[in-house]
């Protein structure tokens, strides 16, 4: 944190409203941010964060209210105009030209020109300055690299880098750590820190409280579309922060685990081998009513694993067993027809339909249980029916059923996604990071979801990066390392130390 916290007022938005059709999401909202500073804003899913930030950024153009930069009233009408008045944002959801490369993605409408009298673009210029920027934040990443080759967590340091680029003097942070490992944390860390100290004013958007208290020198709390409180961050505590961000006290971060694991095994996995991965003979059981975690650092296997027992992958060889039968799992199709459902890592691009509203994207897992009782056609009202029972179940915030899932925030998109699954009834569930950029409330209650699944004797297999999730909602944990299994714990008998050294071993 930043000892000498609270330099001249870098950005003033004052009294920022914002509506779209059916609901308020920002209400006379409040925020200053000083130069040399990280600003931390926290708030439930919906609370109106992001929103506030994109009428910033000039995604939205604000129903009312002012914004100064620099003592600077400006109203940004678009990204590259803010851009180019020195404000930049890294977005939660990653909007990259996927076929192009990493250079071509930070230098996209502004590439390097072979001289004022030629307009062609330098190819030698472009990747000399792509190694500058990256050499300056300690980035290894291949420049010419196509984007769509890459994980997650290095489009996202990509995505930082051209931020960088800009020479902002405002960056926003939306949830940046929500695809990174711990060791890219802590250089991520490094450069926010090496922002701050140039100057720069940081406004990080995160639900990670430890990150924000360790990070941030000030922190704004919204809920429900206002502002609540800002205080600094080193006179606040967790539970604070939580009080003030769902308005009542949460006193465990973790429901109990209410339920009993039979000693029957659900599905047996033997020799699992990727065609088009590292995962190579990984061999478990999973019992009936157990929450199995599976651990690892980025790249372990941990989501093909869950990929190649889905059929979203290709399998070289292995077997899989429902019981005691033999079941291929070749497609998804087949997968779902075998009682299994799968949340995928990436919501935005293989969970939601982005142009299909709320009704649609939750009743697509179940279309033959919508049609009409007389007829071959899909019935409105059980469709309508079907929709409104997962908008309960799962407390979805949204104006209507037929509202853009894309409007949504990304936690109740995620709730969509969850409820969607539940209306097929599966009896192994596979969840491939499920509260990944979701809000501490919301959390609560998927994870009470999942012990509920349990009880009821369904199964769950659970990816997550964060371990005291795995610790505290799990029975059983696999952890693999570089493909494979590289040791199996029991979730009350064991500590994060032990989970990293097993995720180390083949390393």
């Amino acid at each position: 944190m930043n000892q000498q916290a609270g330099g001249k007022i870098l950005l003033r938005m004052e009294n920022i409203s914002k509506s779209f059709p059916g609901v308020k999401a920002l209400d006379k909202v409040s925020l200053q941010v000083k130069a040399g500073t990280v600003h931390a804003l926290m708030g439930e899913n919906g609370a109106g964060k992001s929103t506030l930030m994109k009428c910033l950024f000039g995604i939205y153009n604000k129903d009312e209210g002012h914004i100064y930069l620099e003592d600077r009233e400006v109203d940004f009408k678009s990204s590259r105009e803010a851009l180019d008045n020195g404000v930049a944002m890294v977005h939660q959801e990653l909007n990259q030209a996927l076929k192009r490369s990493v250079m071509d993605n930070i230098w996209l409408g502004r590439y390097p020109k072979i001289s004022k009298f030629i307009p062609l673009v330098s190819e030698k210029k472009m990747y000399a300055d792509t190694m500058k920027v990256f050499q300056e934040l300690d980035i290894h990443v291949n420049p010419k690299a196509i984007m769509s080759t890459m994980p997650v967590s290095h489009r996202q340091m990509v995505e930082i880098a051209k931020a960088v680029s800009f020479n902002a003097k405002v960056i926003v942070f939306d949830e940046p750590t929500s695809s990174l490992t711990e060791q890219e944390v802590e250089h991520l860390f490094r450069i926010i820190n090496m922002l701050r100290d140039r100057g720069c004013g940081i406004i990080y958007i995160s639900h990670k409280m430890e990150e924000i208290l360790r990070i941030s020198d000030e922190v704004t709390i919204m809920r429900d579309g206002q502002w609540v409180a800002t205080e600094p961050a080193k006179e606040l505590t967790m539970n604070q922060i939580i009080r003030l961000m769902v308005g009542r006290e949460l006193t465990n971060r973790f429901p109990p685990k209410a339920h009993d694991v039979v000693d029957e095994i659900v599905l047996k996995v033997e020799g699992l081998t990727a065609m088009y991965s590292s995962l190579r003979d990984v061999s478990f059981a999973l019992k009936k009513g157990e929450v199995l975690g599976i651990a690892g650092l980025d790249g372990s296997g941990r989501t093909e694993l869950l990929e190649n027992i889905f059929g979203s992958a290709t399998r070289k060889h292995g077997k899989i067993y429902k019981g005691s039968k033999l079941i291929h799992n070749r497609s998804p199709q087949e997968s779902i027809a075998n009682g299994l459902s799968m949340v995928t890592e990436e919501r935005r691009a293989t969970g939601i339909f982005s142009i299909l509203d709320v009704r649609s994207n939750t009743v697509i897992s179940c279309l033959k249980k919508c049609r009409s009782d007389r007829f071959f056609f899909l019935s409105n009202r059980k469709m309508q029916e079907k929709t409104q029972w997962s908008v309960n179940r799962m407390r979805i915030k949204t104006p209507s059923l037929a509202t853009k899932i894309r409007s949504l925030s990304g936690g109740n998109q995620q709730k969509v996604i969850i409820g969607r699954w539940l209306l097929t009834e599966p009896e192994i569930f596979l969840m491939d990071e499920p509260t990944r950029g979701i809000d501490v409330g919301a959390k609560y209650e998927i994870y009470q979801i999942i012990i509920d699944m349990a009880k009821e004797g369904k199964s769950v297999i659970m990816v997550s990066s964060e371990m005291p999730e795995l610790l505290g909602v799990c029975d059983r944990i696999l952890v693999m390392s570089n493909g494979r299994l590289a040791g199996e714990v029991t979730a009350t008998a064991t500590t994060q130390e032990e989970i990293m050294t097993l995720a180390a071993k083949y390393v």
